[in-house]
């Protein structure tokens, strides 16, 4: 067996929809950063972060991206 050099093990549905946690986790960093340990104890998904919606900042808390605030507004809507 051969394996494509494209190949990735992490599985990307075509379509991303957030759960209600995922959503609530997202408009608490739009207010706030959050370090890691809290992430944690808050159960955050690390879909959030593998699809570009919430990031790392240079102190190493996690901070909303502007791709996650947009998801959060047109949820809203």
């Amino acid at each position: 067996m051969t394996l494509n050099a494209n190949y990735s093990p992490v599985y990307h549905a075509p379509h991303f929809e957030p759960t209600v946690d995922e959503l609530a986790a997202l408009k608490h960093l739009e207010m706030e950063n959050i370090s890691v340990t809290s992430a944690l104890k808050e159960h955050l998904s690390g879909r959030l972060y593998e699809h570009g919606f919430i990031t790392k900042n240079a102190s190493g808390q996690l901070a909303i991206t502007d791709t996650g605030r947009h998801l959060v507004r047109r949820q809203n809507n």
